[in-house]
């Protein structure tokens, strides 16, 4: 089982997942030997601190601070974590919407908070669009198979 396949299963709660799209990523970024070459870019799993660190450096803002941006708006990411679906993508369809970038980690079921998070572990991932905007996405382990 790879760390992308443990972290979806909620079996790494203390990992983050970062990934960065080729067009986003200069081509000789220490990133890309951290993380693992994807179709389309560098996806990274790494302990919370380290990852956060990671995600500041390759993209200059807090991931937390992006995090809360990202939650204004919600949109459909992929679960390889390493594509989107814009959710102004109808609305500007002359502008380019590509991932450029994506944050994401997971929390333990809690059945006091309620709602999805007393269904299991919920994954929370954020994107960031080419167009400018950036959204998330929320799911509970184990509910998609795409």
């Amino acid at each position: 089982m790879s760390k992308l396949d443990e972290f979806l299963a909620g079996e790494r709660l203390d990992d983050v997942v970062f990934y960065l799209s080729d067009a986003y990523l200069d081509d000789d970024s220490r990133l890309r030997n951290v993380g693992t070459e994807t179709d389309g870019g560098v996806r990274l799993i790494l302990d919370g601190e380290t990852g956060r660190s990671a995600f500041e450096a390759g993209t200059g803002m807090g991931a937390m601070e992006f995090a809360k941006t990202a939650m204004g708006a919600e949109g459909e990411i992929a679960r390889a974590l390493d594509d989107g679906a814009c959710p102004v993508a109808e609305e500007t369809p002359d502008d380019d919407h590509e991932v450029q970038f994506v944050f994401a980690f997971a929390e333990a079921q809690n059945e006091e908070v309620g709602g999805l998070y007393a269904e299991g572990d919920v994954v929370h991932a954020y994107a960031h669009c080419t167009c400018g905007e950036s959204y998330s996405h929320k799911w509970v382990v184990g509910d998609r198979d795409d």
